[in-house]
Order: structure tokens, then sequence, then C-alpha cells
């Protein structure tokens, strides 16, 4: 049985949830993180010693950082339409999710510690500003490529890109801030919400 460390309201957390119920791979998951079990003991320190969730323990195997962790997944019950075998298709889902974890979470990390978790060392108006602006316009990078190369993220196919980057827009649409409209993400998220998965993860109806 594999068993998840991380509490669900984490975004990463939720990422290897999703792919768990696109692969139909039972699992365990414990609460782990801020307002259940402290990340910086030694026994989670064995297994993550950068102290964060999720991770993910498979038998005697241990996996930490969420994009790998839903990278294994796929690969390891063989779902090439999550995750293709073919280096190029490959490589456009892999580019994606990379994107997610660097240039989007980097943008909206001081806006979204400022006015969601209202965090004391997120408090500077210009630098809430910088952070929505930046936000706004990767969101937009991602609007324009959908526009010209969709409906998902690496083409015509569902994949694990779209798994990291509906949970990272959800966030977008949930964080009080000013968003431009963007039709090409609109219609994404219509396609998004299709998924049992991502309606229970997000509460959309």
């Amino acid at each position: 049985m594999i068993k998840l460390l991380g509490k669900s309201t984490s975004i990463n957390v939720r990422k290897v949830m999703w792919a768990l119920a696109e692969t139909g791979q039972p699992y365990e998951r414990e609460d782990w993180g801020d307002g259940f079990r402290a990340t910086n003991v030694p026994e989670f320190l064995a297994l993550n010693p950068n102290a964060m969730v999720p991770v993910l323990v498979d038998c005697d195997f241990v996996l930490w950082e969420s994009n790998s962790i839903c990278r294994y997944l796929a690969g390891k019950v063989g779902r090439t339409d999550l995750l293709p075998r073919d280096p190029q298709a490959r490589a456009l889902v892999e580019q994606w999710m990379d994107w997610q974890a660097t240039d989007l979470n980097s943008s909206w990390r001081y806006a979204f510690m400022a006015l969601v978790r209202e965090h004391a060392a997120f408090t500077d108006p210009a630098q809430i500003a910088s952070s929505a602006a930046a936000w706004n316009r990767n969101v937009g990078i991602l609007d324009r490529h959908l526009a010209a190369n969709g409906p998902y993220a690496a083409g015509a196919q569902f994949s694990l890109a779209d798994i990291v980057l509906g949970l990272s827009l959800n966030r977008w649409l949930k964080t009080p801030i000013e968003r431009p409209a963007y039709t090409a993400i609109e219609r994404y998220l219509e396609l998004l919400r299709e998924r049992p998965a991502y309606r229970e993860l997000t509460g959309c109806a």
C-alpha cells in the first residue's frame, strides 16, 4: 500500500492525490505539516531532509518533490497518456511541469502569503502588487499557449502537466487579486472541471 505523507490542504499534496486518483492507485494518507504533525522531527527528516510535504512511501521506496512523485506514479502503472514515452511528447509535458514549479510558483508566492496566509513577513504593498502582476503575466503566457496549442497544456491530451497547472490556476482564482479575463484559461478550466478528482480537490461543483 502506498503511503502519502502531507495535509490535504497543501497544493503539492493535492497534486499527488490527483495523480493517484487518475492512475487508480490505492493509498493511505497521513496528515503532516502546519497544524498537524511537525515535519522537523527526526522521523520525518529521515524521509525528507527538507522537512516539507509531500513524501511518498511505496514499500521501501521513498520519494519527495511533488512533480517527481507524479511522474513516478504515472510511470509505475504505465500511463503513457499522462507521461508519454516519446521523447518529444514527454518533454512538452515535463516542460510545463517544470515551469509550474519554477517561474509560476516564484511569481505568486509573495501575494499568496500576504493575501491568503496573511503572514506577518509579507505585508509590503509594493511587493504584493508586483507579485500579483507577475502572477497575472505568467497566467497570460499559459493563456496564449493554450489558445495556440491547446486544449490541454501539452496539446490534445490530458497529462500530468494539467494536474500541476490546474491546481495552480485554482489558487490563482481563489486569491483576492485583480485578474485579466483570459478566454483560453476559462475554456481550459471548464475541461478540468469535467474530471472528478479536480472537482473534489478544489471544491468546484
